[in-house]
């Protein structure tokens, strides 16, 4: 039975609680707008939230034992953080076609996935949204870098980033504060690459590690420690945990949305909710499951996809990542187990490859890719370790991938426990995307041979009795790069463009047609650049919702 909610009407509803929707939520709040956030998982205090050890291996073990963890323990930030705060699969499903994997990492509850992401903050550059100029492949950006700046620089201060000025081109500079330091080993490591190879380190940008005194608090890096802790303090923020946004309602000329269907996940029941202002930033395929609920095809009078797009071009970065042994007699051993020296969005180096910035004019394909590595910042007791008078390093590559419009979501026929279609993720690799990550390999063992250390299996490195069956079938530590969805960083499907033929919401990431539902998370981009893409989705989201307020009151 559908009811409507006793506060009817809302200036602006946010869906999702995340990087996004902390961003959403402050800009309009900060206007004096009253927003309703919706969050389809439960609100977590702190100390749930993030949890401890040794009780969150327990739940490791517990949850993959169950089944209720098989993709998700794929990914490395699964081992940080609280399990609780990955989706139980078996109660969120998704299809994907016969052996093509796609390892989609969920986070449902307040702060989202912001709670687990590594709090890397790169910005993008024309090189990134103006590429297809150059080399003549897939859409171009409606916007350049020019419309993004001001907001990457207020996100910048607000969030107190660190990193350093490397005036590179393609990996513009922003507002930062002190870069963290190298460890001993990343200075040794970063001259000995320079001299042998010409490639440059530099600090990574980001945040630093999550510190807490004598009792648990947010990472400054999730929603719930910066943006949406403010959103909330203005007294214009509401926020209803547990709810599941089912689709968008529209009016009767279908220009213009006047609602939502939300589902109570306590009892089962739907709930309609009326707002002047909706802005969908609950990650790249809930939107799409939310979008593609909401069409014509799927909704009697639904909104009109006339780009027939809608769904189409999900991109995810290539990557491919080593792990390596390195002797550094000057490494400061008192100091590798500081919380000052782990391994953090900012406590970690870059080297960026991103067009632009190094000749590959060798290379078999098009677009960019950038290499993040750290040394001494995540080594466990040295009672776990097989080479005890080595320090462990890895580095990672993530490279661009292409638009192509046979990777997609689409809806299942199959539904969920509560009556809701389940995404269907069809995706592969390119060959543009193989040519790349052979060349990130190739790079990777180039520059650890450079600097005297040895790539190594991880099970040869450290001692992990239980874990190496699973560190084994590890994706990640193969020689062929991870499936598609691995990086966790899938954007596109509903994207940014110049015309309602072509792309699915304007340059103001307004769907074409009704100006006042919005887009603003990783389902809006055209392409998906190199870099890091979490910053560039906040920017876009506070540009796009200052430009709806500025339109309300016009």
């Amino acid at each position: 039975m559908l009811r409507t909610n006793h506060k009817s009407h809302y200036q602006a509803i946010v869906v999702g609680s995340g990087a996004t929707g902390g961003v959403a939520a402050l800009t309009l709040a900060e206007a004096g707008v009253k927003v309703l956030v919706i969050e389809a998982g439960p609100f977590y205090s702190p100390e749930k939230a993030m949890g401890s050890e040794p009780l969150n291996t327990i739940k490791r073990i517990t949850n993959i034992i169950s089944g209720e963890h098989k993709v998700q323990v794929q990914h490395p930030g699964y081992w940080k953080a609280n399990p609780e705060l990955f989706v139980n699969e078996k109660e969120n499903p998704y299809t994907t076609p016969l052996n093509k994997p796609f390892l989609w990492t969920q986070g449902r509850q307040v702060g989202g996935r912001s709670l687990t992401w590594g709090g890397i903050t790169l910005r993008l550059s024309d090189n990134e949204f103006k590429a297809s100029k150059k080399d003549g492949y897939g859409p171009e950006w409606p916007i350049r870098y020019s419309d993004l700046e001001q907001h990457y620089s207020s996100l910048e201060r607000r969030l107190r980033i660190h990193g350093n000025k490397d005036g590179l081109d393609g990996l513009p500079d922003g507002e930062f504060i002190k870069p963290l330091p190298f460890t001993e080993s990343e200075i040794e490591f970063s001259l000995k690459i320079d001299s042998k190879l010409g490639l440059r380190i530099i600090h990574s940008r980001g945040f630093g590690p999550h510190k807490h005194a004598n009792s648990p608090s947010w990472p400054k890096s999730s929603s719930t420690g910066s943006t949406l802790k403010a959103a909330l303090k203005t007294g214009n923020v509401e926020i209803i945990s547990d709810h599941i946004v089912e689709k968008i309602v529209m009016n009767r000329s279908v220009d213009r949305a006047e609602g939502l269907i939300v589902l109570n996940k306590n009892n089962g029941s739907r709930v309609r909710f009326n707002s002047n202002l909706i802005v969908l930033c609950s990650s790249t395929i809930q939107t799409l499951k939310i979008l593609l609920n909401s069409e014509e095809s799927q909704s009697e009078k639904g909104f009109i996809d006339s780009s027939g797009s809608l769904g189409c071009n999900l991109m995810d970065h290539i990557s491919t990542c080593r792990f390596f042994t390195y002797k550094n007699s000057k490494a400061n051993t008192d100091n590798k187990n500081r919380l000052d020296n782990s391994l953090s969005g900012a406590g970690s180096f870059l080297i960026p490859f991103g067009v632009g910035n190094v000749n590959r004019s060798s290379c078999e394909y098009i677009r960019g890719y950038g290499i993040w590595g750290a040394i001494d910042r995540f080594d466990p007791p040295k009672i776990f370790k097989r080479l005890p008078n080595t320090s462990t390093g890895f580095l990672i590559g993530h490279g661009e991938v292409l638009p192509n419009k046979e990777n997609k979501v689409t809806l299942s026929s199959d539904l969920d426990k509560w009556g809701m279609p389940i995404p269907h993720i069809n995706f592969k690799w390119g060959k543009n995307d193989l040519s790349m990550a052979r060349d990130i390999q190739k790079t990777i063992n180039e520059i650890v041979d450079a600097a005297g250390g040895k790539i190594l299996p991880l099970k040869d490195i450290y001692k992990m009795p239980f874990f190496e069956p699973i560190i084994n079938n590890a994706f990640a530590l193969r020689d062929a790069p991870p499936p598609p969805g691995y990086y966790i960083h899938e954007v596109g499907g509903a994207p940014m463009g110049l015309n309602a033929e072509t792309s699915v919401v304007d340059k103001w990431n307004r769907v074409w047609g009704c100006t006042n539902l919005l887009v603003v998370d990783g389902a809006c981009w055209p392409t998906s650049g190199w870099q890091s893409p979490t910053l560039t989705m906040m920017a876009i989201t506070r540009r796009a919702c200052l430009k709806a307020i500025q339109s309300q009151n016009e």
